[in-house]
């Protein structure tokens, strides 16, 4: 996905004491070190990621899940209680990048805005299941983050979030609200990656992956696309539901989406459950989202979708 990160404040919603997540990750890192990443095939039940730490919170992840029968929770709950189990995980900005050559990239330790989200949804939809083993979670996650499903390239990647959308509601994973709940088109010309490519050393790398990333904005473009612009959010906050997805739309020319996180009401308000830039972790904002975004002088509106 294609971003700036948006600024969250979340001074009178912080957790006390330290996570689940971080009690877990000081004793794996105490015992274990700091392992190196592995090309190396692994078994179905092993996990072959940036760092054996990662195993272990997946691992502790499936029996919190199984322990508390998420698999009988409705959808949206069942996100919102996965979504929680990364509270106060560090935020760490473009988790995906870096590499060479594109490769399926797993850190269940260091999340950006859109790794979070993608992370709960895979999980959500696997603790539904029984039996779900850690190549689940790696054929979910490709299926989800890129074009068809495959990582092919770096431009097979849905680097746009409104693009993000249309493939996974063709796949059958989301369906988006944002038109249904009273959103106005949203008009605007994408093409921010093909106009920073100095942005982008992948890009700068292949000039063919320009051109594939300006067909994809060709794509995009093309489309009909809806938004509900921040002062009319609250009017319509009964109409979103816990665990909805949020992607939030912004001023930045050429970008379609700033911001994702994942909606949760509390004190019958909507606020936003994120991966924060600002407060470099996972937290629920402090602001009502309507409020949150008001006060950013970069973002517009929200687009909303749901799992199917």
């Amino acid at each position: 996905m294609v971003w700036l990160f948006g600024t969250l404040k979340n001074e009178n919603m912080k957790n006390k004491g330290l996570s689940f997540l971080s009690i877990l990750l000081f004793f794996v890192m105490a015992c274990q070190g700091n392992a190196k990443k592995s090309e190396e095939p692994s078994p179905q039940n092993e996990l072959p990621l940036a760092d054996s730490a990662d195993q272990a919170i997946f691992s502790s992840f499936r029996e919190i899940a199984k322990s508390s029968s998420f698999d009988s929770l409705a959808t949206g709950d069942r996100v919102v209680e996965v979504a929680k189990l990364f509270l106060q995980t560090p935020y760490v900005a473009s988790t995906l990048e870096g590499n060479e050559k594109e490769q399926l990239v797993v850190d269940l330790r260091e999340l950006d805005c859109t790794t979070y989200l993608e992370n709960v949804v895979v999980l959500s939809e696997l603790f539904a299941r029984e039996n779900v083993q850690a190549g689940d979670f790696l054929n979910a996650l490709e299926r989800l983050r890129y074009r068809d499903g495959k990582l092919t390239d770096y431009s097979s990647r849905l680097h746009y979030f409104s693009d993000w959308i249309f493939e996974n509601e063709q796949k059958g994973i989301v369906k988006n609200r944002t038109a249904e709940i009273g959103g106005i088109k949203y008009n605007k010309s994408i093409n921010f990656m093909s106009s920073h490519v100095d942005s982008y050393p992948a890009l700068k790398a292949d000039i063919n992956l320009v051109a594939k990333i300006r067909e994809t904005e060709n794509e995009i473009n093309k489309r009909e696309l809806f938004y509900l612009p921040e002062e009319q959010i609250q009017s319509v906050e009964d109409q979103i539901q816990n665990g909805d997805l949020i992607a939030i739309t912004t001023l930045i020319k050429g970008l379609d989406i700033s911001h994702v996180g994942i909606a949760i009401h509390v004190n019958n308000r909507l606020h936003l459950l994120n991966a924060s830039s600002r407060q470099k972790k996972v937290v629920i904002s402090d602001l009502p989202l309507a409020e949150m975004l008001m006060k950013s002088k970069y973002q517009s509106g929200i687009m909303v979708c749901r799992l199917q």
